[in-house]
C-alpha cells in the first residue's frame, strides 16, 4: 500500500534582510496510516517548520508533500482549507480556544461548516467531552478550566470531524505531569483504537516512548530515525549518551548531545 504521507525533499528558507535562512533542508520520509511519529529535538531544529507544511500551514520554497497522494502544497487554498477539513485536524500547546463560547460549542463549531444541524453538532461534541472526563463542564468557558481542561476540549474540538491525521505541536507544553501523561493517553488511545495518524511535535524526551518511530531533528535535517517498535528510543540514546537517568537523558536529547 501507499504510504498516508510522502514527503519529498523538502525545503524551506526565510529571507531576514539580506540573510537567507535554513528552517528545513532537503527533508524525505514517509508516514503510513495509524501511525504515531513523533518529531524530536531542540528548539529552533526545524521540527514545527516541518510540521506546518506536511498539514498544508505553509508553503515549502522547494519539494513536495502528498497526503493520500495529492500533492498538497500545489492545490488552492480553498482547496487546501476543505482538505484539512476533512482529513485532518490540528492540537496546539497554546489551544486557541474561543474565549467567549462554552467548551460545548468550541468543539461543536467545526461541524457548522459542513451544515450539520445544531441538535447532531451538541450532541457529538457533548459525547466526546464526556468521553475525555468533561462531561460536567459542558458549559463553562476557558477562562472557567483548568489549562489541562482545556487542552481536552482542544482535542475533543480536533477530534469532531474525525480525522485521518491529528497534527500536535508540543500539545502538553503548558501543562504538568500529570496532566501531560493523561493528554497523551488521550491522543494513543485514539491513534491505537481509531487508527487516526499522529505526528507530534515536542522537545521532551519523556513523551516518546508510545510513539511507533521518534524523528530526531537538529538543524533542520533528519538525523536519524528510531522505530520503536524493534528499538527503544530511549535504549538508543542511552546507547549514545551514556546516560541512564531520565532527567540527563531528556536534557542530553534536547541539547543535541546525541546529535
Amino acid at each position: 500500500m501507499s504510504p498516508l504521507i510522502e514527503i519529498k525533499g523538502l525545503t524551506k528558507k526565510y529571507r531576514i534582510g539580506r540573510e537567507v535562512i535554513t528552517a528545513l533542508d532537503d527533508v524525505s520520509i514517509e508516514i503510513e496510516n495509524g501511525e504515531f511519529v513523533c518529531l524530536l529535538g531542540p528548539s529552533g531544529s526545524g521540527k514545527t517548520t516541518f510540521l506546518h507544511l506536511v498539514a498544508g500551514l505553509d508553503k515549502p520554497t522547494r519539494g513536495d508533500v502528498y497526503v493520500k497522494g495529492l500533492c498538497i502544497n500545489k492545490i488552492r487554498e480553498k482547496d487546501m482549507a476543505l482538505f484539512r477539513r476533512r482529513y485532518m485536524a490540528f492540537v496546539f500547546q497554546s489551544y486557541n480556544l474561543v474565549p467567549t463560547l462554552s467548551a460545548l460549542e468550541n468543539v461543536s463549531m467545526p461541524l457548522m461548516f459542513d451544515g450539520i444541524a445544531k441538535s447532531r453538532r451538541d450532541k457529538r461534541a457533548k459525547e466526546l467531552l464526556t468521553q475525555i472526563g468533561l462531561g460536567r463542564r459542558l458549559k463553562n468557558k476557558p477562562s472557567e478550566m483548568s489549562g489541562g481542561q482545556q487542552q481536552r476540549v482542544s482535542i475533543a474540538r480536533a477530534l469532531i470531524n474525525d480525522p485521518k491525521i491529528l497534527y500536535a505541536d508540543e500539545p502538553t507544553g503548558n501543562l504538568d505531569s500529570k496532566t501531560t501523561r493523561e493528554i497523551m493517553d488521550i491522543l494513543v488511545e485514539r491513534v491505537r483504537e481509531k487508527g487516526v495518524t499522529l505526528v507530534m511535535v515536542t522537545h521532551n524526551a519523556n513523551l516518546i516512548e508510545q510513539a511507533d518511530r521518534v524523528i530526531y531533528m537538529l538543524d533542520g535535517r533528519i538525523q536519524r530515525i528510531v522505530d520503536q517498535r524493534n528499538h527503544s528510543v530511549q535504549e538508543f540514546f542511552q546507547e549514545e549518551t551514556g546516560e541512564k537517568d531520565a532527567y540527563h537523558l531528556n536534557h542530553s536529547v534536547v541539547e543535541g548531545a546525541a546529535g
